[in-house]
């Protein structure tokens, strides 16, 4: 029998002897090199190896005597066994020869540096099959040095195949704990206490959208990451933009990285690493640059072409060579299981005040009374049904996970082990959520929203909420396209499950709200800000070049997240559309706009264009854009102008696009105009010589006809899409467009609101209605009967 094996000579062939993790070093080191993934060297103890210790000296009988008849729903009985149990195993002497295979590997792969220090890596037989996610459930320990702490951590490894943690698993998934083995992988350490690492998916975690690498990245060692102990970075790198060569990354997110976890002098397995404060200055800037996003992107898609399924991958940057490393790669286990032809969406039917909110998992919704932990040692205080609420958690806290509703936690990001636990749990989380703890006292009613895009929330008291179940193979053939609005890229991958053609209406001042949040005016006049607003920015900007770099590229991130989760399908993205007041919101708005007695009638859409004031701001908006369609090859985005008055106007803003490289029929642009002036479809064959065509907005068509404020509760019962005045309107649009051979949708609130009016719209003879999502299905179906 073997007791070490080299990780250049195993593969996925080996995992009855050397686990998944471990298996699956080596069928990296084998067979990805070539590939330029680095994979730092190593070797594996063998299940052989295992076994003949716990058989060594009657310790298998100890373990089998402690463990009968313990019920792993007992958490007390649970946490008692399992320390004596592991306090048997290293108690345990290791056999001669296995110890002396270790020590001969061990001099081989120090060679002449003793200066080396290694990670010891637990690697069980049944883990990271993709049927089975073992996923933190044992211990690593990180920046071992010398050979009698490489032995001790051994015993520790093998010793934490019983961590509670572990037990409860095993029972609850169907392992026999004598069918499992456990392998120890010793491996040089990269150095990334003095760099960064991370965790990385080929899929996104949340919706299952698959055409995006979604990496997670902080200072220090990626332990710091994986415990949830930081809230990293994130960025997502879009797979068809990357292989074609192309800038291809859809987002970059600050993190918080308040601490990290480096190397101490201490040589004590257990005592070899800490956590240390981030240096202010370093917290607000992204850990990875872009380069380096790219490179670890281009190397997960290499990892999951050579397996042939969505991978969950370590990685870490070496903080002396700058090189980055593959430290592990497993099977993604929750999302790639899902049926691909059923969707369930949650939906939240009110709000309550809002009380905390950090990183939604899960998308799902979750309610119940709070109940606070400081420690898993509390895990016996826990009750089926609660809210579990905690500073972080790791697989120590399985065994109550299960039993919560929801849980939140203070610190962690979306690939810590508490996320991927919930997502396997299938229990809606909230991470990262910050001072959770102190907010959400005990026994207080409380509603987990993650349903709501990236962002969970905590709203007060029990809220109503339902599931919707839909069957894509069910939806029935209707002579109309269903495309949806689509307000802000965090629900963009998610929504793109759903049945549709695409996205009749991206709104772009959403996106400038959401993700830049500062008037454009005060961006480009930057240095001349003072106070209160010039601290603002300076804290929004800092990890770009320039506040206008931060502008558009953060547009740009926004709108190519989006037309990556529908590509290839059309995404009409709509030039900004703020009102005077609206912008006057922003940070740095009120230096820059005017009061207007009436601003849905004022300074907005085309002629804001147009005016000397804005027109670098539009220049920036427009370079946001031609870099998504030319840069990163999203050439399905098409541009659509608001809030056209006149002819002239029209010409000018057609003009004005083009003097700024978006120009109609190039590179396949098309341009439409928002068809929402009586003005519009009074004169549309004239309005339709400058554009590609129209997508009617019912709301303002609506109150421009029947001349009503909405906003005005005094008249707003009078607001009524389906009025025969506002029907003249859009029938004149839609015949004027038919006529012309161009595209007529309607992207307006009505068909949402008003079934009658879709399948009107529908005998009509347009070609798409854009609906909000929630109301897609329905609507879909209605119109199958119809038809």
């Amino acid at each position: 029998m073997t007791n070490v094996l080299w990780f250049f000579t195993i593969g996925m062939k080996d995992i009855d002897q050397v686990g998944g993790k471990n298996a699956s070093l080596g069928e990296m080191v084998s067979n990805l090199a070539s590939a330029g993934v680095r994979v730092p060297d190593g070797f594996a103890t063998t299940a052989d190896a295992y076994r003949r210790f716990i058989a060594h000296e009657g310790l298998s009988q100890t373990i089998v005597e402690l463990m009968a008849g313990l019920d792993s729903e007992d958490v007390i009985a649970l946490a008692d066994v399992g320390q004596q149990v592991r306090e048997a195993i290293v108690r345990q002497p290791l056999p001669d020869d296995v110890e002396a295979d270790i020590r001969a590997a061990y001099d081989q792969l120090v060679a002449d540096n003793d200066e080396a220090s290694f990670a010891v890596r637990s690697s069980a037989t049944a883990e990271d099959l993709p049927d089975a996610s073992f996923a933190g459930q044992q211990e690593t320990f990180l920046n071992i040095r010398g050979i009698d702490a490489v032995l001790q951590a051994v015993k520790e490894v093998y010793a934490s195949l019983y961590n509670d943690r572990a037990i409860a698993y095993r029972v609850h998934h169907g392992f026999e704990h004598e069918e499992v083995a456990l392998s120890a992988g010793v491996q040089r350490m990269v150095r990334s206490d003095i760099g960064a690492s991370g965790v990385m998916f080929t899929m996104d975690t949340e919706s299952g959208f698959d055409d995006a690498v979604f990496i997670t990245s902080s200072y220090g060692l990626g332990e710091a990451v994986v415990q949830g102990a930081v809230n990293p970075d994130e960025f997502y790198v879009y797979k068809p933009g990357l292989r074609a060569g192309r800038p291809a990354i859809l987002k970059r997110g600050v993190g918080g990285k308040a601490t990290k976890m480096v190397y101490t002098s201490d040589a004590a397995v257990g005592r070899t690493t800490e956590f240390v404060d981030v240096d202010p200055a370093d917290q607000p800037l992204l850990s990875l640059t872009d380069a380096e996003v790219e490179e670890l992107a281009r190397h997960a898609l290499v990892i999951e072409d050579h397996y042939g399924r969505p991978m969950d991958i370590e990685w870490g940057k070496d903080g002396t060579d700058d090189q980055l490393y593959i430290l592990q790669a497993r099977p993604e286990t929750v999302k790639s299981r899902q049926s691909a032809t059923t969707i369930s969406r949650y939906r939240i039917n009110e709000k309550g005040p809002l009380l905390v909110e950090g990183r939604a998992i899960g998308q799902k919704v979750g309610a119940g009374p709070v109940r606070v932990l400081k420690s898993a040692d509390q895990m016996r205080d826990f009750h089926p049904g609660e809210v579990l609420v905690a500073d972080m958690t790791d697989p120590d806290w399985e065994p109550i996970m299960k039993r919560a509703s929801a849980i939140v936690t203070n610190r962690g990001g979306r690939t810590c082990h508490a996320a991927i636990i919930a997502r396997e749990l299938g229990i809606p989380a909230v991470v990262g959520a910050g001072n959770a703890t102190q907010e959400l006292p005990d026994g207080r009613e409380v509603t987990v929203s993650c349903a709501e895009g990236d962002t969970g929330y905590v709203y007060d008291g029990l809220l109503d909420f339902a599931v919707e179940e839909t069957d894509m193979q069910a939806m029935p053939d209707i002579p109309v396209g269903i495309m949806m609005n689509v307000g802000t890229p965090d629900q963009a991958f998610a929504f793109s499950r759903l049945p549709n053609e695409g996205v009749g209406l991206a709104r772009l001042e959403f996106i400038i709200n959401r993700q830049i949040g500062i008037h454009p005016k005060a961006l480009l006049d930057h240095e001349q800000l003072t106070g209160t607003v010039r601290e603002q920015v300076d804290a929004a900007v800092a990890p770009y070049a320039s506040p206008r770099e931060y502008f558009v590229q953060r547009v740009a991130e926004g709108v190519a997240t989006i037309a990556a989760a529908f590509a290839p399908k059309p995404v009409i993205v709509r030039m900004s559309d703020f009102k005077s007041n609206e912008y006057a919101n922003l940070i740095g708005g009120e230096l820059y706009e005017p009061h207007e007695e009436n601003p849905m009638i004022g300074y907005r859409g085309a002629s804001r264009y147009l005016s000397e004031e804005f027109r670098e701001c539009f220049a920036m908006e427009c370079e946001a854009l031609r870099f998504v369609r030319d840069d990163m090859g999203l050439t399905n985005v098409k541009v659509m102008i608001p809030f056209v008055r006149t002819v002239t106007e029209a010409e000018g803003v057609i003009k004005l696009l083009g003097d700024n490289g978006l120009r109609r029929g190039e590179n396949d642009l098309s341009v439409i105009m928002m068809c929402e002036l009586p003005s519009n479809a009074v004169i549309a064959d004239q309005f339709l010589d400058h554009f590609d065509g129209f997508s009617i907005g019912s709301n303002d068509m609506t109150q421009l006809t029947l001349g009503l404020d909405r906003d005005s509760s005094l008249v707003a019962a009078g607001f009524d899409e389906r009025d025969p005045a506002v029907k003249f309107m859009l029938s004149a649009a839609i015949t004027a467009c038919k006529a012309r051979g161009k595209y007529v949708g309607i992207c307006g609130q009505g068909p949402s609101d008003h079934p009658d009016l879709a399948e009107w719209l529908l005998e009509q003879g347009i070609d798409t209605m854009s609906l909000n999502p929630d109301t897609v299905v329905e609507t879909w179906t209605r119109l199958g009967r119809r038809s």
